[in-house]
C-alpha cells in the first residue's frame, strides 16, 4: 500500500484529532442566528477545512456588500470559545495511535489551518501537544490549504522528504494540500466524504483512526 518506508507521520488537527468542526458549524449558525440571518449547512459544510480569514471573505460575499463581518465573528467566536472552555473533544483512537507511533520513535508533526496561538491552545488543553516534534500552522505559510505549504513546512520541520511522509487528513481541502505536497496521504472523514477527484488522491479512505493504527501496525 506504501510506495516508500514510512519516517514520520503528519497529522491534520481540525475534525481528525480533535473533533472541532461540529462545534464550529454550531457557532456559526449561532453567530448568524443572533444577527437575524440563517446560514444554510450545506454553505458551512463549503467552509470545512478553509483557513479562519479565507471564510470570513465567503461569509461576507455570501451575505452580500452590505454585511459585516466583524460582528458575525465576534458572536462566532464567543460560541466557540465557551464550548472549548468547557472542553476539548478529543476524536476516538487518537490517543492509542500516539502511544504506538511514540513507542516506534517516529517523529510527528500537525499540519493545521487554524493559527498558531489556536493550535497550541486546543493541543494543550487536550494534552497532545507534548506528543508533536513540530506544529505548522497557518500563521507559518504564505498560502494556506488547499496549497501544500503547511504540509511541506511540516515535514522540512521534521526533517523528513515529504514523500517519506504519511499525512492523515479528514477533509477534501487538507487532503488535496497533503497529496500536492507529496505525501502519502490517507483521508480519514470526518463530515464530508471525499470528493471523487480527492478520492483518487488518497493512499485508502479509513472509518476512523482505530483503522489507522491498524493499517500502521501492519506497515511498520
Amino acid at each position: 500500500m506504501f510506495e516508500k518506508p514510512i519516517e514520520a507521520v503528519i497529522f491534520d488537527m481540525d475534525g481528525l484529532l480533535i473533533d472541532t468542526e461540529t462545534v464550529y458549524i454550531e457557532a456559526l449558525q449561532a453567530a448568524a442566528g443572533a444577527l437575524g440571518l440563517k446560514m444554510p449547512l450545506d454553505f458551512c459544510h463549503s467552509m470545512i477545512g478553509i483557513p479562519g480569514p479565507d471564510c470570513d471573505v465567503m461569509i461576507q460575499d455570501f451575505y452580500g456588500a452590505g454585511f459585516r463581518v466583524e460582528p458575525f465573528r465576534e458572536r462566532f467566536s464567543a460560541h466557540a470559545k465557551q464550548r472549548f472552555d468547557a472542553s476539548i473533544p478529543v476524536k476516538a483512537g487518537v490517543v492509542e495511535l500516539l502511544d504506538f507511533l511514540g513507542a516506534r520513535g517516529l517523529p510527528m508533526a500537525v499540519a493545521t489551518a487554524s493559527g498558531r496561538a489556536t493550535a497550541e491552545r486546543h493541543l494543550g488543553r487536550a494534552g497532545l501537544l507534548d506528543r508533536f516534534k513540530a506544529v505548522a500552522t497557518r500563521d507559518d505559510v504564505v498560502r494556506a490549504k488547499p496549497h501544500p505549504d503547511v504540509y511541506l513546512e511540516a515535514a522540512r520541520r521534521l526533517g523528513v522528504a515529504p514523500g517519506r511522509c504519511v499525512a492523515f487528513e479528514d477533509s477534501n481541502a487538507g487532503l488535496t494540500a497533503a497529496h500536492a505536497a507529496g505525501t502519502m496521504a490517507i483521508m480519514v472523514p470526518d463530515i464530508l466524504p471525499p470528493l471523487p477527484e480527492v478520492r483518487a488522491k488518497c493512499v485508502t479512505v479509513i472509518d476512523d483512526l482505530h483503522d489507522a493504527l491498524k493499517l500502521l501496525r501492519a506497515a511498520l
